[in-house]
């Protein structure tokens, strides 16, 4: 490597400037005064990005602020600048990677450090001379209007570099000439041109399409072309429809992107942080977002973006090849956080202050990464967040007792108090698994049922080096063949599906019933199953489970992480077993299981189930080359699973799993043999009722009457009783039909209230219904009566 003193002198020599014009003073930080609309505009996102009204002697930033000033003066130093490459380790013309946007980011921390208080090289000129010159060299030798670089299209060219370019130029606006403006800018309009958000189709789309308009806005707001700015700000009109398919928000609450992933915790996070920040930045000015179609982004926040955000953390099922990065699920939870921090500042103050609440209260109740502690956070979020947290006008807002179902992502939250869970289903409608980039190699069987479930005190669960240290054949919930596969097996960005279509389920917002025909990936497994959500816990049921792909077969009932030493103790029926790492058991005739700490596993009439104590090591490099590093975790494994054998015909299963229960509550669900009766469990219906609960449900795979209620056509029945009042909530799971016919064999006095879906056909001694499910959208319809 180059000599630091050396590099910087190349540098600055490259860029025509002597050493000498370095200590002249005339380089100062700081904005100059705001001539007209651009300059504030311009003045407002600089802030936005270097942060205000914070106190940089004060712990919380200073760390902060002196790691920047550190990493700053590393990169200053090792800059070793030739035609190829301004820092080696970063060629530009690389054939694959990020590493112009990489160069841009490097030199983005150095700006931060000169503008920022407390860095140790705040106001530095010598320093902002070499920045300059550092653009200078980015451009001349690769990002330019005459250039292409190699690498991925996202950072390279048109979204992370132009990103960081035109923050970088915000920043250190002050020293650059007009040219240096119009070389960086046309740099950026020539990368992604207007053609790019002339249609809405392709990588322009949702959470991409709202980077390429930032990308042309800040280009454009730099050199004050207008022209630019309403071209970029009309472009984020087709993000706000709802939409019924491919990528954006749909009706029920779901986001999805690359056409058949769920992605709110990551490409939809995206999105809401980039139009908060635009919304915020383009307030009050001559292209402030008045689409009224935006209020799709506010309705958002509670109906697509909260349901999966649980004490900080944001559900991985929601989270794509995310998951795979080592970043985790409290880092991504706490960016959702703080972008609905900033859209707050644009909403009504009903929504303004229920959301405080909300942030408030999510942070509040994080105890494995307080927000505190995130180093992902820079200094204006932190100083955002804590005003929020210390306000002792806003009042935290708890965690919801309820319950969502996401037809149009196969997807299922349940929260109750105390603890949370997440279902990821698959269908021809959505992907076994998000793949793409080299990214989330092995999460293959992530959408075969995984069932997440967290309590506040093991919220580090999946945290925790959960995703290259467990094993991807036996992720809790699923049903998976140990058939072999290959790294990425099946393709990527929105590939691969399975056949079935019956995945989904019924809910009224408290209770819910999922199913799913679950099919394995490029294998022969079939099978179905079952989730019944109640009120402390979730009935699973398994049936009609086949292979032929001559290799085993299991339905994960946990899998459980239990840290680097983890030893907590297992009980089955009331002994204790042994907490040794290797130790493995066949448990014949359980009735219970019990994992201190974590959840209560209850087997209606007993049940063989397998357990094993294990140690598993690997890296995150493991899962993701792109971005993963190559250190090793460790960490132990409690596993507990039914083994259906090989090649097996028509197996099944059924447990009750209760998050969070103590040994005297598992023990106590046990015994109590009335509290469930399984009314169907087969390859055509699978059914429960609680009767302490009013509680019954079925799916319905085909035909038939299970428990009173008789079905015509594919269906998810859910009742609930209460008195001399009950709700039958019904959905069509394979949004194929127009109509099912449901018949409740139970008399009825009348009818309170229906969806206009809902057709009575006859009531009196049964009631029978027609529900027209023509809008093929899996949705719910609901129809409340008064028994006879």
């Amino acid at each position: 490597m180059a000599h630091p003193s050396l590099s910087r002198r190349r540098l600055l020599q490259a860029a025509g400037v002597t050493a000498a014009a370095t200590g002249a003073g005339a380089l100062l930080p700081g904005p100059a005064h705001a001539a007209d609309e651009y300059d504030t505009l311009r003045l407002r996102w600089r802030d936005m990005l270097l942060g205000t009204g914070y106190d940089p002697a004060d712990p919380l930033y200073a760390g902060r602020l002196a790691t920047r000033g550190a990493d700053a003066a590393a990169f200053r130093s090792t800059m070793a600048p030739t035609s190829a490459s301004l820092w080696p380790d970063l060629p530009y013309t690389a054939s694959n990677g990020d590493q112009v946007s990489a160069t841009y980011s490097r030199l983005k921390t150095m700006a931060m450090a000169y503008a920022q208080p407390g860095t140790g090289l705040t106001g530095d000129p010598a320093l902002a001379v070499e920045i300059v010159a550092g653009l200078d060299h980015v451009h001349a030798n690769v990002y330019n209007a005459s250039f292409n670089p190699n690498g991925n299209w996202w950072w390279n060219t048109q979204i992370g570099s132009a990103h960081h370019l035109t923050d970088l130029a915000v920043i250190m606006y002050d020293h650059l000439s007009a040219a240096q403006l119009a070389n960086y800018t046309n740099a950026v309009f020539h990368f992604v041109p207007d053609s790019r958000v002339a249609t809405y189709s392709g990588t322009s789309t949702s959470a991409n399409r709202v980077d390429l308009c930032r990308s042309i806005l800040m280009a454009g707001l730099l050199v004050k072309n207008s022209a630019k700015m309403t071209l970029a700000r009309d472009a984020l009109s087709p993000v706000f429809p709802l939409v019924t398919t491919s990528d954006g928000f749909y009706a029920d609450g779901s986001f999805i992107q690359h056409v058949r992933h769920p992605y709110a915790g990551s490409y939809g996070a995206v999105l809401l942080g980039g139009l908060a920040n635009l919304f915020a930045l383009l307030a009050g000015s001559t292209w402030a977002v008045t689409d009224p179609n935006r209020q799709l982004v506010f309705d958002a926040v509670e109906k697509t973006f909260a349901p999966f955000l649980y004490c900080g953390l944001v559900m991985d099922g929601v989270s794509g090849r995310a998951i795979s990065r080592e970043t985790g699920d409290h880092v991504r939870g706490h960016g959702i956080i703080d972008s609905i921090a900033v859209l707050a500042q644009g909403a009504g103050a009903a929504e303004r202050n229920r959301w405080k609440g909300l942030v408030k209260g999510w942070l509040q109740r994080d105890y494995y990464l307080p927000y505190t502690s995130n180093a992902n956070l820079g200094v204006p979020a932190l100083a955002r967040l804590r005003a929020i947290v210390a306000d002792p006008a806003v009042t935290a807002l708890a965690e919801p007792v309820a319950n969502r179902v996401f037809p149009a992502t196969d997807r299922v939250t349940h929260r109750r108090a105390g603890w949370a869970a997440g279902l990821s289903m698959s269908s021809h409608r959505i992907s076994f698994y998000a793949y793409g980039n080299t990214e989330n190699k092995r999460g293959w069987h992530t959408g075969s049922g995984m069932l997440y479930h967290w309590k506040e005190q093991t919220l580090g669960q999946f945290s925790d080096a959960f995703w290259p240290t467990v094993d991807p054949y036996r992720l809790p919930g699923t049903t998976v063949s140990a058939k072999t596969l290959a790294d990425g097996a099946g393709g990527d960005f929105g590939a691969p599906c399975p056949t079935s279509s019956w995945v989904g389920g019924a809910g009224d917002g408290t209770f819910a019933v999922a199913g799913m025909d679950i099919r394995g990936l490029q294998s022969t497994l079939g099978g179905r199953k079952s989730w019944f959500f109640v009120d402390d816990a979730i009935v699973c049921l398994g049936a009609g489970i086949g292979c032929a792909d001559g290799t085993g077969v299991e339905s994960i009932v946990e899998n459980r992480n239990l840290g680097s030493g983890g030893t907590h103790t297992l009980t089955v029926d009331g002994v204790a077993q042994p907490s040794t790492t290797g130790w493995s058991a066949t448990l014949t005739g359980a009735g219970w299981a019990n994992l201190a700490g974590f959840a209560g596993y209850v087997f209606p009439g007993g049940a063989t189930v397998k357990a094993l104590r294990s140690q598993r090591t690997g890296s995150y490099h493991d899962i993701n080359a792109l971005m993963g590093s190559t250190t090793q975790h460790t960490r132990r494994y409690l596993t507990l699973w039914f083994d259906h054998g090989v090649n097996p015909s028509g197996a099944g299963y059924a447990y009750i799993l209760m998050p969070g229960a103590d040994i005297a509550a598992t023990a106590a669900r046990a015994a109590d043999t009335g509290w469930l009766q399984v009314l169907a469990n087969s390859a055509v219906q699978q059914g429960v009722r609680i009767p302490s609960l009013g509680y019954t449900a079925v799916n319905f795979f085909g035909n038939g009457t299970v428990g009173g209620v008789l079905a015509v056509g594919p269906a998810s029945v859910m009742i609930r009783e209460s008195g001399n009042s009950a709700t039958l909530s019904i959905a069509n799971p394979t949004q194929q039909q127009t109509s099912i016919d449901v018949t409740w064999h139970r008399p009825v006095a009348a009818v309170v209230f229906k969806d206009a879906t809902v057709t009575v056909l006859g009531s009196g001694s049964s009631l029978q219904l027609r529900v027209d499910t023509s809008g093929r959208n899996g949705r719910l319809h609901k129809i409340t009566v008064t028994l006879a």
